[in-house]
């Protein structure tokens, strides 16, 4: 890309075909049939209850905690790439930030799906919030479970927002080059008016750095809460201080396994290898190597806690969770979470595609297991011998599970099909012709230079309002940087 015209008609061309690929329609017709599995085994539990989940006694938390830590630790590498990589200035982040803004904010309505079918009176989910009412029965405050309700609602709110206010300049893109009246409409109204002025991009950046300074610290705020789940139990091989940092780097790792799995098919499908580089993905993943050399370092040291603090149970629990019952849990955990990683070493595997694919899914599979294992093995042997009992999933847990991929991916599918995938502005931005100084076209102080002319002079507004959407009373020619 060498114009920016050209990335503006490489990202908008996708929302603006009347025809997707055809491998979009098999994968959202697929997405749609796990939709319905999924819709079929909320109604039948609603209907049966929680029974026929198969939750006996010790083990009443099971697949619906498992793939509530799992979604939730799938949106925090959306978060991370947008708000702490562009309070870093780390410009590789623009071609991948809008896919992983959009996975968090999927990942997190999956995530919010099974607290809610959990409480088995699905009609009373609404007690988890602290209502009024004149019984005055309010939630346990000291309860870390309704602390996953604020923590997980503050982090979508404040994600949805941050998605949204990035998405504005890009959707008046759009709206400007529509053809169509609906089209216009639609998109004209969700761009609320933006013209590029100089004193609405002002208003822009400000927003989205404030925005971004907000979200950063809820990376590890929400995790941290979620592990609070289980650490402030007196479950041996819950109640450790070391959850903590352990799930929000388990969060980063898999969250950004999943970038990689998506993001490797999308720019295949759509064409847009000119945008997400192998740069970009040879990026994300060192960091799915350094997240997986941490929580291979967890692994080992709760171990290591367990011999140190001398507590049996705890032995009892570590040694039980790597020989016991769930040995093959385990087994999978680990091969799939810290031997597998240990390829990114090799440059060659980093920026192989098909390798990098399937190593992304392989980190997928084992984060999941990982949050398996945590529940049910601690809860199948706790102190009580005489309760302990073995836990195996029913077909209407499997069921829920896979349909929820099926609505994370119906969710994707039609935000790659309407909106605008690559960030457009912040792509823009970051290219050679932003810089006043340059003259790539052999005529410094033309069109294509002036787009970041007022950048480097402490006026960013000037350059985002050329850069984004043009305005529409100005005449543009080809190779205006405003096209």
């Amino acid at each position: 890309m060498d114009r920016f015209g050209e990335v503006t008609h490489q990202v908008a061309r996708v929302a603006e075909s009347r025809k997707a690929p055809l491998a979009w329609y098999i994968a959202f017709v697929l997405s749609m049939g796990l939709v319905g599995l999924l819709g079929f085994c909320v109604t039948y539990l609603v209907f049966a209850g929680v029974g026929v989940w198969n939750l006996n006694n010790p083990v009443m938390w099971a697949f619906d905690i498992t793939n509530f830590v799992f979604w939730v630790g799938i949106g925090h590498a959306g978060t991370l790439i947008s708000a702490i990589l562009f309070l870093f200035r780390q410009k590789w982040r623009t071609g991948i930030n809008r896919f992983a803004e959009a996975m968090t904010i999927f990942a997190v309505i999956c995530a919010g799906l099974f607290p809610g079918i959990h409480v088995g009176r699905v009609w009373l989910a609404y007690w988890l919030f602290p209502v009024p009412n004149s019984m005055e029965m309010w939630p346990q405050f000291r309860s870390p479970l309704l602390w996953d309700v604020f923590a997980v609602g503050t982090y979508f709110t404040v994600s949805l927002v941050f998605w949204y206010v990035g998405l504005i300049p890009d959707l008046a893109t759009l709206r400007d080059r529509a053809k169509g009246t609906i089209r216009q409409l639609g998109y004209g109204l969700f761009a609320l008016g933006w013209r590029g002025s100089n004193r609405h991009w002002h208003r822009y950046e400000v927003a989205y750095l404030l925005l971004a300074a907000l979200a950063t610290p809820l990376v590890l705020s929400v995790h941290s809460v979620v592990s609070f789940d289980f650490a402030v139990s007196q479950l041996p091989g819950w109640h450790t201080t070391i959850f903590p940092p352990y799930f929000v780097a388990g969060a980063i790792f898999s969250g950004f396994a999943m970038v990689v799995t998506l993001a490797v098919p999308a720019r295949q499908l759509f064409g847009l290898k000119d945008l997400i580089t192998l740069r970009h993905l040879d990026n994300m993943n060192k960091i799915i190597l350094v997240t997986g050399c941490m929580v291979g370092y967890a692994y080992a040291m709760e171990f290591f806690i367990a011999w140190y603090s001398g507590a049996l149970y705890e032995k009892f629990a570590f040694v039980n969770r790597a020989f016991g019952q769930y040995w093959w849990a385990y087994a999978i955990m680990v091969s799939c979470n810290v031997i597998t990683p240990q390829l990114f070493w090799f440059k060659a595997i980093r920026t192989s595609i098909p390798l990098m694919f399937v190593l992304s899914l392989v980190v997928n599979i084992g984060m999941w297991f990982e949050r398996y294992v945590i529940i049910v093995s601690s809860l199948a042997n706790d102190f009580l011998p005489s309760s302990w009992d073995k836990y195996a999933p029913t077909w209407v847990e499997i069921g829920t599970m896979i349909g929820s991929f099926g609505l994370f991916g119906v969710l994707f599918l039609l935000f790659c099909r309407y909106l605008p995938m690559i960030a457009i502005a912040e792509v823009k931005a970051t290219m050679p012709q932003a810089d006043p100084h340059w003259s790539g076209y052999g005529h410094h102080g033309s069109n294509n230079g002036h787009g970041g002319h007022g950048a480097s002079h402490g006026h960013p507004s000037v350059s985002g309002a050329a850069l984004a959407s043009p305005a529409p009373e100005t005449p543009q020619t080809p190779g205006d940087p405003r096209t």
